[in-house]
């Protein structure tokens, strides 16, 4: 079976939006990230409210400021966003904040075409810092991955999926003016450390949560091709609750998710 390596979860690698040094008399002055989006009114006031406050709370929690890594899980049923936080790559990660998701479009399962309303599901990256966003401020995905290019309707995927401020959405994970002023910060340093692919993985339910699997149960009961999705969302919660490491996924030549040494589990199809 042909599988390719899904790229967009390693923490390390790549950039999406890249600031350009400053040049002056005598040669060039170091130019961050961080300076590029100061430039911007709405981040710039953003990191003069939250910046101490959030340099604080990681010194309360005996955390390193800025974290040179950061991955984000989302959880559609449970209205949740988990910033998780390191600064080695051998280092385990630290739970940070959770966040409430306080709108949700659509129901569970992955987002398969335009106009479905659909959250997606599944393993993707930040790709786009988005400092004048129609919702204050935004943190694109990079809907559609190539599992979804696969799986999705092949004109009409669907694009432009968000971590978003204002509280309202359709399709798009909302949470507050003043959450997403903190998330925008710490993405931002997480990339001014280095770190262009900020891993963001979206599972229907909390896996541990006996609420929440007893009503995926329910639904998947009668689709098996749902069934096999959520399974394979649940070795990559299942992998990174025993090792607090983001899982390499692999994507088979259908689309199909692979969890690259998932934790021995209850036998799945």
């Amino acid at each position: 079976m042909k599988i390719t390596l899904l790229t967009l979860f390693f923490c390390l690698f790549g950039a999406v939006v890249t600031a350009q040094p400053a040049v002056q008399k005598g040669g060039p002055v170091s130019y961050t990230f961080i300076d590029y989006q100061k430039s911007f009114p709405r981040p710039s006031e953003a990191l003069q409210r939250k910046e101490d406050t959030l340099r604080k709370q990681f010194e309360a929690r005996k955390l390193k400021w800025p974290a040179n890594f950061m991955y984000l899980r989302s959880f559609k049923y449970d209205s949740q966003l988990e910033v998780w936080v390191k600064n080695t790559v051998d280092e385990q990660f630290q739970l940070f904040k959770t966040y409430k998701i306080c709108a949700l479009a659509g129901t569970l399962g992955p987002k398969r075409m335009e106009g479905d309303y659909q959250v997606p599901e599944g393993f993707y990256h930040i790709n786009e810092f988005n400092p004048r966003s129609n919702y204050y401020l935004s943190l694109g995905i990079n809907y559609p991955n190539a599992s979804d290019k696969i799986l999705s309707d092949s004109l009409r995927p669907g694009s432009e999926i968000f971590i978003h401020g204002s509280c309202v959405t359709v399709g798009c994970i909302p949470i507050t003016d003043q959450q997403i002023d903190e998330l925008y910060i710490l993405a931002a340093h997480a990339k001014n450390q280095g770190q262009d692919f900020i891993p963001v993985h979206i599972f229907p339910v909390r896996f541990n949560v006996p609420r929440s699997v007893k009503f995926l149960e329910n639904l998947t009961k009668d689709d098996p091709t749902l069934k096999k999705f959520a399974d394979r969302m649940e070795d990559a919660f299942d992998y990174f609750d025993k090792y607090k490491q983001v899982p390499v996924v692999l994507i088979g030549e259908k689309g199909e998710y692979f969890v690259n040494n998932a934790p021995p589990a209850n036998p799945k199809t």
